[in-house]
């Protein structure tokens, strides 16, 4: 049986016909890598498991930036499987398309199948005959941005919820698509002040979800400071109940 090739996009169909007959990935079979997850790695991913969160790919994203880890993520992109191998450490990651230019359609609907150790290594690696071909690697913000404002999640990452009040930190752009119309304009106030996920909802054209895309992209990107006891803190428990209550008149 021939196994996939880091160059290829599979069909799901094909894909899943390999899980079938050899209980994982053609991916896994790839001489000279490692067989396991680091273990933080793996306990973070079995906690999401057990939130029925397994296939959440922005959380499994946040899991290997948090922990400077590689791995690869065999992802559904409508009827494809796309193999991206994430290097945190270098900002980069290897995939046989540029993953930022998928369809927004196929994005919205992304998710995770499996997550494995990775099958090919950063450029300027020792293990030099395991590093990929050069045009198969991309830069990792734009494709975090993309897959933060337009992939499935709708709500905060777990990692930075709960009561806190937010900043962006730098105002450069490497990396980062430009930004405009109201996504912009909160950025551009995010730059000055820090405040609550709730308060940000309530600003000018944004609301729960459009809050939420931004600060988990610009957290991802690390561009984003979080305070737990800054005074503008507030729960984003409340916030669906207090936006609800605008508007309406006091007794």
């Amino acid at each position: 049986m021939r196994d996939f090739e880091d160059s290829t996009l599979w069909r799901i169909s094909a894909f899943e016909r390999i899980r079938a007959e050899t209980g994982g990935s053609g991916f896994m079979r790839l001489e000279g890598r490692p067989t396991l997850l680091p273990t933080t790695l793996q306990a973070d991913l079995e906690r999401l498991e057990e939130q029925d969160a397994g296939d959440d790919v922005l959380e499994i994203v946040a899991a290997c930036i948090r922990h400077r880890e590689p791995a690869l993520l065999c992802m559904q992109h409508e009827q494809l499987v796309w193999p991206v191998t994430l290097f945190p450490a270098e900002g980069l990651y290897h995939s046989p398309r540029d993953m930022s230019q998928a369809s927004r359609d196929g994005m919205a609907g992304l998710k995770v199948i499996t997550t494995e150790p990775p099958g090919v290594r950063p450029p300027g690696h020792w293990m030099y005959e395991r590093i990929g071909s050069a045009d198969q690697y991309h830069p990792l913000v734009p494709w975090l941005w993309a897959v933060s404002l337009h992939g499935p999640r709708k709500t905060l990452l777990t990692e930075i919820g709960g009561t806190a009040a937010y900043r962006a930190l730098s105002r450069s752009t490497e990396g980062r698509p430009v930004i405009t119309g109201v996504l912009g304009s909160a950025l551009e106030r995010l730059h000055r002040e820090s405040v609550s996920y709730r308060d940000i909802a309530r600003w000018p054209g944004m609301n729960p979800e459009r809050a939420a895309r931004l600060l988990n992209a610009l957290y991802l990107s690390a561009g984003l400071m979080v305070t737990r006891a800054n005074a503008a803190a507030k729960s984003e428990r409340s916030l669906m109940g207090g936006l609800f209550n605008l508007g309406k008149p006091k007794r």
